[in-house]
C-alpha cells in the first residue's frame, strides 16, 4: 500500500504521534498514561512510517537496531529499581532527589526513569516485531547476528563421463 497519500500523510502523522507518546509517557505518573502505552503508540507511529516508505527508511530513522533500543530500556529499568536496594530501602521502592536547574528546584524520580525504561523496552521491542513483519524477501535481514541467505551455485556434473585415454 504505497499511494501518494499516504507517503504525504505518514511523515506528519508520524510526527504527531511520537509527540503524543512523549505526552502520554510523561503524563502517566500522576494520571492514566505511562511507558507502557507511550511506546505503543510511539511503535505504532514508526510502523505507520515502515508502510508508507519501507523498512529501510524506519532504520535510518531510529539509526539504533530496535532490540538495542530495547536493551538499553530494560537496563535503565533494572537500574531504576536497584538505586533503591543501594539506598537502604526495598527493591523498587520510589525515590527522589531535588536538583536546581536554573534556580528552579526539578523533582527527579527513579519512578520516571522506570516508566522511560519501559517505553523503550516496549518501542524497541514492538517495532522489531513491526519491522520482521514488513520486510519483504527482497530486503536483506539487518537483525544482530542474522545474515541474508546465501545461494551456493554449485558446478553442474557432467551429463557423461568423459573417456578415460590410456
Amino acid at each position: 500500500m504505497n499511494t501518494l497519500i499516504l507517503r504525504t500523510v505518514a511523515p506528519v502523522l508520524t510526527a504527531l504521534m511520537l509527540l503524543f507518546s512523549v505526552f502520554v509517557l510523561l503524563r502517566g505518573h500522576n494520571e492514566p498514561g505511562g511507558g507502557f502505552i507511550g511506546g505503543l503508540i510511539a511503535a505504532s507511529a514508526l510502523a505507520i512510517y515502515g508502510i508508507a516508505f519501507g523498512v529501510s527508511a524506519v532504520r535510518r530513522a531510529i539509526r539504533f537496531h530496535p532490540m538495542a533500543i530495547a536493551g538499553a530500556g530494560l537496563l535503565l529499568a533494572a537500574l531504576s529499581g536497584l538505586i533503591s536496594i543501594f539506598a537502604g530501602v526495598p527493591f523498587m521502592t520510589g525515590l527522589w532527589i531535588y536538583p536546581e536547574v536554573l534556580g528552579v528546584e526539578v523533582p527527579v524520580a527513579t519512578v520516571m526513569s522506570f516508566d522511560i525504561g519501559v517505553y523503550l523496552v516496549v518501542v524497541g521491542a514492538i517495532t522489531s516485531i513491526a519491522l520482521a513483519l514488513e520486510q519483504e524477501e527482497s530486503e536483506p535481514a539487518d537483525a544482530i547476528g542474522e545474515q541474508p541467505p546465501v545461494r551456493v551455485k554449485r558446478p553442474r556434473k557432467p551429463a557423461h563421463k568423459p573417456k578415460e585415454r590410456g
